[in-house]
């Protein structure tokens, strides 16, 4: 039977959503016990977090002063000591995941499966390539352990609140390096819902013009609740900042709804929404490619546009 070891994401003290994620990909394997390991110099919150998860066998614990930061080089020799009985690893496939789990991977000796969008079998996965253009059907061998990274935006978060998994601290003798250290994290901040994880996002590209004008973008936002992305044009154009782009080289998102204003929608930037529920498209092109995948088009000036939806909305 299969046996799942899943990675926790968090960072000051809280658990990132992508790790309930990631538990929803290790329950669709239908193993037999799915463990939730947390790394960090304070466990307990991001444990006890974890331990709430459906489906959560056990948490399990590492606190070590040197776990304060998720340095991939300090993380991966610790996780592939405790991987050990496992016959598979998951983490979810964000920044962090994406910068773990290849160490991790080559210090157990396996290839790594990436972006796993679904399980088809306890060793066959589904993957997109080719910047989502084709997705693929990948089989691991079954004699050695699964290191994969989960696509967060094509799994729904497990539930939380109706689970209580024992929490229980492993020692793990590894061996960690000295030459990679903490420096310090810079991060954007904003009020706003988080891009990767809110249920509505409006992007704006090229279309809108320049950075004062993206300002449209982050009224409309604000006035329905939703987070705040761009298009690589309008990031590349030094509209808004790289935080904010979305799609193959910048963040995955599946929101429940998805609104692109002055977006052309070049297929880099439509694999970053391949999930949402409802897209919405808003460009005075009326041949552009976002209208082929948008479920509601609105041909036009979006800066008449957007004031009149304002309007609308109330």
């Amino acid at each position: 039977m299969s046996k799942i070891l899943v990675i926790a994401e968090h960072l000051d003290g809280k658990l990132n959503p992508s790790t309930a994620r990631a538990v929803s990909a290790a329950a669709a394997v239908k193993p037999e016990a799915i463990d939730v390991l947390v790394l960090s110099d304070k466990v307990d919150a991001i444990a006890a977090e974890a331990a709430k998860l459906q489906g959560v066998s056990r948490v399990l614990t590492v606190a070590r002063a040197e776990n304060a930061h998720p340095l991939a080089a300090v993380l991966a020799p610790q996780i592939a000591k405790a991987a050990a009985g496992y016959s598979h690893v998951f983490a979810p496939s964000t920044t962090f995941g994406k910068d773990l789990a290849p160490r991790v991977a080559a210090l157990l000796g396996v290839a790594q499966v990436s972006d796993v969008m679904s399980v088809e079998g306890s060793h066959t996965f589904k993957r997109p390539i080719y910047a989502g253009n084709a997705i693929i059907t990948v089989e691991a061998d079954a004699a050695h352990a699964v290191v994969a990274t989960i696509r967060t935006a094509s799994w729904a978060a497990a539930s939380s609140g109706s689970n209580g998994a024992p929490v229980e601290a492993l020692s793990v003798d590894a061996v960690l390096p000295t030459h990679t250290r903490f420096v310090e994290l810079k991060q954007g901040k904003s009020d706003r819902p988080d891009l990767q994880s809110a249920s509505k996002v409006v992007s704006g590209g090229r279309g809108v013009g320049s950075k004062e004008n993206f300002e449209i973008i982050y009224t409309f936002a604000d006035k329905i609740g939703a987070a705040v992305g761009a298009s690589r044009a309008a990031v590349d154009a030094g509209y808004v900042p790289n935080e904010l782009q979305v799609g193959q080289t910048g963040k995955i998102i599946a929101p429940e709804l998805y609104i692109a204003i002055g977006i052309s929608g070049a297929i880099q930037h439509l694999t970053g929404i391949k999930d949402a529920g409802t897209i919405v498209a808003i460009n005075k092109d009326g041949e552009a490619p976002i209208f082929e995948v948008a479920d509601i088009g609105l041909v036009g000036d979006l800066f008449k546009l957007i004031p009149e939806l304002e309007q609308a909305i109330g």
